[in-house]
C-alpha cells in the first residue's frame, strides 16, 4: 500500500531532473538573446545616425550652407591660400547682396584657366555630399563693388574708387596696394555685380575681363553663395563681416 500510494503521488511531469535542465536551457537562451540584441540595438542605430548625417549634410550643402578652399592669393589679405570657408547660399535666393559682400560664384566664362583638381572617387563623394570642401575650378571668390544699377569709376584725384559718384576708403585692400592700377568707369547692368579682389595688384576680377562673357560683369544667378565665416586653419577662424561704413555714404544707383 505505501509503494502504491507513492506511485499514485508521483506524475510524469514532476521530474525534477527535467524540469531543472528546461530551465537552464531556457536561461541559456534568454541570456544569448540578450547579449545579441544589444549588438544588434547599436549597429542598427549606428547605421541610423550615419544615414541621417549623410542626408543632412547634403541638404545643407544644396540648401543652406557650402564650403570651399581657397587656392590663390587674390583675395589677401580677407582670405590666405589653404583657407576653409563656409558660404550662405540663402544668398542671393533669400537674402540681397550687399556693396562689400565676399562671394562665392561660377566663372562666367573665361575668367579661370587653372588646372581642375583631380579628385579620387572618395574625395568625389565626400565633396558631392558636403563633407569635403569645393576647389575653385568653376569657382571664383570675390569682393563685390557695385551691384545692379551702379555706376563705379577710378580713379578720383584721390586716387580712390567712387561708386555713384561717391569715394570710397577700401580697409580690406592689401597693405600698400593702390585701389586700383589701372583706370575703369563702368555702369553696373541689373541683375550683375562689378567684384574685384582685395589683392588689387593680383587679382583677375572684373577689371581684368572687359572682353569676357557678360564684359566683366558676374549675373547674380551665377552666384554660390556669401562668404561668412572662415573655419581652417583654427588660428583663423573668424567672422566675415561686411565693411558697411566702406559704403554708408554711397547714394543709391
Amino acid at each position: 500500500m505505501t509503494g502504491d500510494h507513492h506511485g499514485e503521488g508521483r506524475r510524469p511531469h514532476d521530474n525534477p531532473t527535467a524540469d531543472d535542465g528546461g530551465a537552464d536551457a531556457a536561461h541559456h537562451d534568454s541570456k544569448d538573446g540578450k547579449r545579441r540584441h544589444p549588438v544588434r540595438a547599436f549597429l542598427r542605430e549606428s547605421a541610423i545616425v550615419v544615414v541621417s548625417a549623410l542626408i543632412l549634410s547634403l541638404v545643407i550643402k544644396t540648401f543652406l550652407a557650402q564650403a570651399f578652399f581657397i587656392p590663390s592669393v587674390s583675395m589677401e589679405p580677407t582670405l590666405m591660400v589653404g583657407d576653409r570657408l563656409v558660404v550662405n547660399k540663402l544668398a542671393p535666393q533669400v537674402m540681397d547682396l550687399e556693396r562689400g559682400d565676399v562671394v562665392v560664384f561660377l566663372d562666367p566664362g573665361g575668367w579661370l584657366d587653372t588646372e581642375p583638381h583631380e579628385l579620387n572617387a572618395a574625395e568625389q563623394v565626400l565633396t558631392w555630399i558636403g563633407l569635403l570642401p569645393e576647389h575653385a575650378d568653376e569657382h571664383v571668390i570675390k569682393r563685390v563693388v557695385g551691384t545692379g544699377g551702379d555706376h563705379v569709376t577710378c580713379c578720383t584725384d584721390e586716387g580712390l574708387i567712387a561708386v555713384n559718384g561717391e569715394p570710397i576708403t577700401e580697409p580690406y585692400v592689401v597693405p600698400g596696394a593702390e585701389p586700383s592700377e589701372r583706370t575703369f568707369d563702368v555702369m553696373v547692368p541689373e541683375d550683375h555685380l562689378f567684384v574685384l579682389g582685395d589683392n588689387r595688384p593680383r587679382s583677375g576680377d572684373s577689371r581684368a575681363h572687359p572682353d569676357a562673357v557678360g564684359g566683366g560683369f558676374v549675373p547674380v544667378r551665377n552666384v554660390v553663395g556669401r562668404a561668412f565665416v572662415i573655419t581652417w586653419p583654427l588660428d583663423r577662424i573668424e567672422w566675415l563681416s561686411n565693411p558697411t561704413d566702406t559704403f554708408t555714404d554711397v547714394p543709391d544707383s
